[in-house]
């Protein structure tokens, strides 16, 4: 796993370090640095893949588009070089890229530094047992690709971007074809059987009760469709079209979940786009089971929900029942260096019985605030 990530010169990151856990959250205002820790590890993985990191970081490819040096250079930076470290189980390992003059018109930055040693490699950064799900991820479409190299081969639900839009061959190939079978400690309690698709459809239903799951393969594209059981009886499948959206946005995260193998890492924007309050609520308690049974997972987010998911999974983790332990998750909340220009962060710790140490101003307090307006107080 990753232990610690820290970031120099990059975007609004002077000298940025954060400690990861298990599950990792981060919160904050809009513009104060939390996409840009998650593009660092990105760009690291992007440069891997397309075989320039012993050369150089690719700032634009399949993961992310930076644009140029220029784009990705922290405004106020003293020294002419942008440096990712990262610390892992097998040890830590820095790189660090030119940004001069040369560089800032450049969508590619030559290295400067390397780590002497290659076991970062082994890092779930490095190999298939990643998953990168995006913010802007994938509509509900009549049709999904096909793309067996990503899906079969590298184990991928994206083709770019993080947009999610292989989940139907991926659901179809794990759940269907090789009906893999989920780690105990993350079946959902309504599910009738223990196997990927079963599982998927019963998380499925805490946004949508009832729901059913059904991927389908053509002969060239993959298709989602959705039926809901009513007293018994299954009602037509419906288009993916003809659904709400939170249903097709929550669906690749779900599926990530249950299917990563111990030691994998997810990173993931705003899990909670398009779904209701009490869905965001068991995505989080998802989220931290998972994170419980080994699966590495870095997760910005805008919702107050998805973060009291986590902290009731820490409270019944306390009370015997599945969940997460409180020392395996860290809550930073994102923010402008005050009187500054770059980007610095709080711990929140998560003291026990599901509560946090402190509350900083605007880490979600605003309905509070709103509250106590309407009430006159």
């Amino acid at each position: 796993m990753i232990r610690s990530v820290k970031i120099e010169n990059y975007k609004i990151h002077k000298n940025l370090r954060l400690e990861l856990g298990n599950l990792t959250v981060l919160t904050g205002i809009n513009s104060s640095g939390k996409s840009s820790v998650l593009q660092a590890l990105l760009l690291l993985r992007q440069s891997y893949l397309q075989g320039t990191l012993n050369e150089g970081l690719m700032l634009n490819g399949d993961l992310l588009a930076v644009g140029l040096g220029k784009d990705a250079l922290f405004q106020d930076a003293e020294d002419d070089h942008i440096s990712f470290n990262v610390q892992t189980d097998n040890g830590g390992f820095t790189w660090t890229w030119k940004a001069d003059d040369l560089s800032l018109n450049k969508d590619f930055l030559t290295l400067f530094g390397y780590p002497m040693e290659d076991n970062w490699k082994d890092c779930s950064l490095f190999t298939n047992n990643f998953q990168y799900i995006s913010a802007a991820r994938q509509e509900p479409s009549e049709s999904y690709p096909l793309n067996t190299n990503m899906v079969e081969l590298r184990k991928q639900l994206s083709q770019r971007f993080g947009k999610c839009d292989l989940v139907a061959h991926y659901l179809h190939y794990y759940g269907v074809e090789k009906k893999l079978q989920v780690n105990k400690d993350l079946l959902h309690s309504e599910g009738e059987y223990t196997d990927l698709l079963s599982q998927v459809s019963a998380w499925e239903q805490v946004i949508s009760p009832d729901v059913k799951v059904i991927p389908s393969k053509g002969e060239k594209n993959y298709s989602l469709k959705y039926a809901y059981q009513i007293k018994g009886d299954t009602t037509p499948a419906y288009s993916a079209t003809n659904v709400g959206y939170g249903l097709s946005y929550a669906l690749p995260l779900v599926v990530a979940l249950l299917s990563a193998e111990k030691g994998s890492l997810i990173l993931v924007e705003n899990p909670e786009a398009h779904l209701h309050e009490s869905a965001q609520s068991e995505l989080g308690i998802l989220i931290a089971r998972a994170a419980q049974a080994g699966v590495q997972v870095l997760v910005e987010t805008h919702s107050n929900h998805i973060l009291n998911g986590i902290l009731v999974a820490s409270k019944r983790f306390e009370s015997g029942h599945s969940g997460i332990d409180r020392n395996l998750v860290r809550i930073y909340y994102m923010k402008r260096h005050e009187g500054g220009s770059y980007s610095d962060k709080e711990d929140i710790k998560i003291e026990g019985d599901g509560k946090i140490d402190h509350q900083p101003n605007g880490f979600f307090n605003r309905q509070d605030t709103d509250m106590a307006y309407l009430l006159g107080f």
